[in-house]
């Protein structure tokens, strides 16, 4: 059997055009948000195929993300790349002491991404079709458009675009202090778009139950597709409550970050969208341990974030999903995922489809190697 040889672990800051700021930047929760922290693994085997992972983290977590992995790393040397479920269960085992959750399985998910995508690449398959496509595109949502720090004028002109490039529907984040400003928001994008534009709102986990009960019930008459993170990310009850309580869909997850935290929302019913994050939950494996359970509820998915990977694993999913549109990352590789009417094309390249930029190298910041290249 081939093994692992070298592995090659980057740290990598991305910087943003813009401070980006949501409702848990004005409730002082937060400050607004000027990079994000990416942990890159690159594999090697002894035959020569090669794997590549990401994980990432916003505003904290990315020094801690980078130390483990590298805490981590060794582990794998000489082992079968083949035997995925095993080497994450391997690297969990490793940092038992540091939890099944948060950073800690969030440095294993760059590894686990590398692994399914050295597989599918000596495969030559893209990882939708090793992993069981449903369809060869999937539909998509822009937020980087809709972020609060965006005067309402810049707001509309910015849905127009994404909608003229291609992207499906347009998701705005709420949860201001001032509900009103949020109401006339999401009116004015309705009013703008057209009765029939498919829109989101975000309330990034910034109301209680009282607020969330009244901006839910006042958001009813505008035929969102969903409204997100009405609540805390944990309070999985409340959720439950606004989920059976409203025609317009709840839809929450992305701040969790194990299998067992997204069985409990399930569990609750508390989610009639789940958005899973693959780099959050420890990769691919965990991923699809949380697809099953939602699919077998009769969950409708759309993950969170990284579209350069959750496009293959939302395109693997039975019921139609979608994916957020971010260009954030764009920059960190060579290749472009392709859009058009309102959907995001699943790469055709084997793996991921992704190659790092010069630019990515340029921002890498730290990087630590093992084993020893073929």
């Amino acid at each position: 059997m081939d093994r692992i040889a070298h592995i090659r672990l980057s740290s990598v800051i991305l910087p943003l055009a813009n401070p980006i700021s949501d409702a848990k930047v004005l409730t002082g929760r937060q400050k607004p948000m000027t990079e994000i922290a990416m942990l890159f693994a690159e594999l090697q085997t002894a035959d020569g195929h090669t794997g590549l992972g990401l994980s990432y983290s916003k505003r904290a977590g990315g020094p801690g993300q980078f130390a483990h992995a590298r805490e981590l790393a060794p582990t794998l040397i000489g082992e079968d790349p083949n035997d995925i479920a095993r080497l994450w269960n391997k690297l969990c085992w490793a940092g038992a002491s540091v939890g099944r959750s948060g950073l800690a399985v969030q440095a294993i998910g760059a590894f686990d991404v590398a692994l399914y995508d050295l597989k599918a690449r000596r495969a030559s398959l893209p990882l939708a079709k090793l992993l069981g496509a449903w369809r060869d595109s999937v539909a998509c949502y822009n937020t980087s458009g809709g972020f609060l720090h965006t005067p309402l004028e810049q707001l509309l002109v910015n849905a127009q675009a994404s909608r003229e490039r291609g992207i499906g529907g347009i998701k705005l984040k709420v949860g201001q202090p001032d509900r009103a400003l949020d109401l006339r928001r999401v009116e004015a994008v309705r009013k703008h778009l057209g009765d029939d534009a498919p829109i989101m709102v975000d309330a990034n986990q910034q109301w209680d139950r009282p607020t969330a009960q009244r901006m839910c019930r006042a958001f009813e008459d505008f035929n969102l597709v969903w409204i997100e993170e009405p609540l805390d990310a944990d309070d999985h009850a409340g959720h439950a409550a606004l989920a059976a309580q409203f025609d317009t869909p709840i839809a929450t997850g992305e701040m969790l970050t194990s299998v067992a935290d997204h069985a409990s929302l399930i569990r609750h019913g508390a989610a009639d969208y789940l958005m899973p994050d693959a780099p959050r939950v420890g990769g691919i494996t965990p991923f699809l341990k949380i697809a099953a359970q939602a699919e077998a509820a009769g969950v409708m998915l759309a993950p969170h974030f990284a579209m350069e990977l959750h496009v293959h694993l939302a395109a693997a999913y039975p019921t139609e999903p979608w994916v957020e549109h971010f260009d954030w990352l764009e920059p960190l590789f060579n290749e472009r995922l392709a859009i058009a009417n309102g959907r995001m094309l699943v790469p055709t390249r084997p793996g991921l489809g992704l190659s790092l930029s010069d630019q990515a190298r340029a921002w890498t910041r730290q990087t630590a190697e093992f084993g020893v290249r073929p």
